[in-house]
């Protein structure tokens, strides 16, 4: 790649999960932050039966702000790798930016396909993606590593159908309120905050028609705390910021956040002492590590009554919407979004330079 012309990014956008909707909006805010004078956007939209089709920047940039109004626009086909070829340019992607949230998007599969292609792209790596898509199995990492999460237990479907009782008598069992969640799903999409014994059943079944592995989590009486890392070599942390629900739901719901504009408030910064924010930043920087990520995270923490921090999760495909805390939060430490959205592209690049140095076979012949 010379320096003479333009890095050719392609956004891949859409996608087959529960936040199609979502990951339109926040390849919107990408595409909006992209800095023309050195970077060459393509738009590549995947529909929700699957379709990779190309997509005109200029629709993408004049669509609407509400996730109910927002849809893969009709395109030439493309697929990926040799839709990344773009014969008709002449030559292929430089990075791809997977502005993906959810399944088949963030949890390693749209990664393996890249990798696979040989193309660099922006945020964390296949295992990365898959342990901080599932929260079952990010919070079974952290906790072995000494990192404190929130009380939790996982359903399995084959269990659950087998003897429904009795799962829903052991999820009872980690106090009310209690949050029911898909393990592999993102934006709030399908958890229940439940308060009686009697609304469990109809709580795990609704997670899962999501997934098929669900989490119960004892509702933690805290404050909601977020902070924002920035991989690479040495990673960095933002400063904190704070989400307080005003929705009905009770919770940072769907709907609280993306339908209801007085859902919830964020107070930038949080609130916390130099101590509470050095112990936070820590905390967020050890999640990252632990969790095998890269190039960008979104650690979502509680402050509980005690003083003390409690992981609740990490999201390594956050969201970019106009909303969205991961690029407020940057922001507000001195990183405006154009600059964030470019140092995320040059440290995927960076890491395909790093990783091209590494020996691929033992021997001439490759043995």
């Amino acid at each position: 790649m010379t320096e003479s012309r333009k890095i050719r990014v392609g956004i891949v956008f859409g996608g087959q999960s529960a936040e199609h909707e979502i990951s339109i909006l926040s390849a919107r805010n990408v595409l909006a932050a992209l800095d023309p004078a050195r970077f060459e956007p393509v738009l590549i939209g995947i529909d929700k039966s699957g379709r990779w089709l190309m997509q005109d920047p200029k629709k993408l940039l004049a669509s609407a702000r509400d996730p109910r109004m927002v849809r893969i626009e009709d395109g030439r086909p493309a697929e990926l790798p040799s839709a990344a070829a773009a014969p008709e340019a002449g030559r292929g992607l430089d990075v791809v930016f997977p502005v993906l949230h959810g399944t088949l998007g963030e949890d390693g599969a749209v990664q393996g396909l890249l990798e696979v292609a040989g193309i660099p792209y922006v945020g964390a790596g296949i295992l990365g993606s898959a342990v901080g898509m599932d929260k079952d199995v990010m919070k079974r990492l952290l906790r072995d590593a000494g990192i404190p999460v929130t009380p939790f237990q996982t359903v399995r479907r084959v269990r659950f159908d087998a003897n429904p009782l009795e799962v829903c008598r052991e999820l009872a069992a980690l106090g009310f309120p209690l949050f029911v969640k898909p393990a592999n799903a993102g934006s709030s999409v399908g958890i229940t905050k439940v308060r009686r014994a009697e609304d469990i059943e109809p709580a795990v079944r609704h997670a899962f028609e999501f997934d098929t592995k669900v989490l119960g989590e004892a509702g933690v009486d805290g404050r909601e705390i977020e902070l924002a890392v920035l991989g690479g070599r040495i990673p960095t942390v933002s400063i904190a910021g704070e989400i307080v629900v005003e929705h009905p739901d009770g919770f940072y719901s769907y709907d609280a956040k993306y339908i209801d504009e007085k859902g919830v408030r964020f107070d930038l910064p949080a609130r916390l002492s130099a101590g509470q924010l050095r112990d936070a930043q820590a905390l967020a920087l050890r999640t990252f590590e632990v969790l095998e990520c890269e190039g960008l995270a979104r650690v979502d923490l509680f402050l509980t009554g005690d003083g003390s921090f409690l992981v609740n999760e990490i999201n390594t495909l956050p969201g970019f919407t106009a909303i969205s805390m991961y690029p407020k939060l940057w922001a507000l430490s001195g990183l405006p979004q154009q600059e964030l959205v470019s140092r995320l592209i040059d440290l995927a690049l960076d890491r395909a330079r790093q990783r091209g140095t590494l020996r691929r076979s033992v021997g001439p012949a490759g043995i």
